[in-house]
């Protein structure tokens, strides 16, 4: 199995430290998705006889790969929120709901809203309260503290706000500064960050503070670096998902490093509002 999520994000906050090789040891150890025989770039050998995953499978990634990367910004909008016993949030495409179990965590009641069915299934499978769309009132007639959108769509994040108290918080992130984000320039230049706080002014929310929070995507090898960041939908839609795939791998070999790990840093940016 990847690296538990626990063990992932301590290991990300001892590279921050070490600048070396703790987290990439750690991760190989706990990855099933080693290179092995295959070799450092056996993955564009693997390409071709490898079938287009299915939803489901495609969702997997996501819960087993790619959504770790995202603990570092959960973590601190909890901490800046001061996120705990009581607190009920509303958590905006929620995946499979780890950012729900990181606030369930700390005592709060977190509901999650997840379009995407295979997604939704494994957050239920986590025991996650996860709805198809956003309540048109809050479930048990009690409002929501907090709404948490991550790169909302702004119609998502205006059908969620009347289940917000009045003077809840709203936190919406993004990705940080082009000159400090790997992944779009791996992605040929998209996606580029939304303007959260033109966002925050047409919903007709109160700025209330913003942060930014270094999130490194780091996995085992090219193969899950793959996956992961195909999990992340930002190639749904594409006329040849395989010869993406391809052009995917190609462009993360110069962010292999001597393991055969892949380093992607990057920074996000956090805006929090409030319901007027």
């Amino acid at each position: 199995m990847p690296l538990p999520w626990r063990e992932w994000y301590g290991a990300v906050r001892a590279e921050r430290e070490s600048g070396g090789s703790l987290l990439w040891t750690r991760a190989r150890m706990g990855s099933s998705l080693a290179t092995g025989a295959r070799g450092r770039h056996g993955i564009r050998s693997a390409l071709s006889m490898t079938p287009m995953p299915t939803a489901t499978l495609v969702a997997r990634d996501w819960a087993e790969i790619q959504e770790r990367m995202l603990v570092p910004l959960y973590e601190a909008v909890y901490d800046r929120l001061e996120v705990g016993p009581g607190d009920r949030l509303l958590g905006l495409d929620c995946g499979a709901g780890l950012a729900l179990l990181l606030a369930a965590g700390r005592g709060a009641v977190a509901t999650g809203v997840e379009a995407d069915p295979a997604r939704r299934a494994l957050a239920r499978e986590r025991l996650l309260e996860v709805l198809a769309a956003p309540p048109a009132a809050p479930l048990g007639n009690r409002p929501y503290d907090a709404l948490l959108a991550f790169s909302p769509a702004p119609a998502a994040l205006a059908a969620a706000l009347p289940a917000v108290r009045r003077g809840g918080a709203v936190v919406l992130a993004d990705w940080g500064p082009a000159e400090r984000c790997t992944v779009p320039s791996v992605l040929g230049g998209g996606p580029a960050p939304r303007d959260l706080d033109a966002l925050v002014e047409r919903a007709g929310l109160r700025p209330d503070g913003s942060g930014r929070v270094f999130c490194p995507f780091g996995y085992a090898d090219a193969d899950s670096a793959v996956r992961g960041l195909l999990s992340t939908r930002l190639y749904d839609g594409v006329a040849d998902p395989a010869l993406a795939e391809k052009e995917l791998a190609e462009a993360l070999h110069p962010y292999e490093r001597p393991d055969g790990a892949v380093w992607l840093p990057n920074i996000f940016r956090y805006v929090i509002a409030r319901v007027a």
